[in-house]
């Protein structure tokens, strides 16, 4: 995932899903990667102009689906 989002050229959300179109969500500003499997949520911030995406967390669905991580 790290070598993909590397070599993308991301401009907006629309190419992120054309990369991962069955493992993203746009949440309260933040792209949210399903990742493992569906396991675990990786929750990010894009920056489409310069091309720099924060990771903010890493969380397993469980976790998700509480509502963790929803105040960062």
């Amino acid at each position: 995932m790290l070598k993909i989002a590397k070599e993308s050229q991301w401009r907006h959300l629309l190419y992120v899903i054309l990369t991962y179109s069955k493992a993203t969500d746009f949440v309260e500003g933040k792209t949210v990667f399903n990742i493992k499997g569906n396991k675990y949520r990786l929750i990010t911030k894009i920056n489409y102009r310069v091309g720099v995406i924060r990771v903010y967390c890493v969380l397993t669905h469980e976790e998700y689906n509480l509502g963790k991580g929803k105040d960062l």
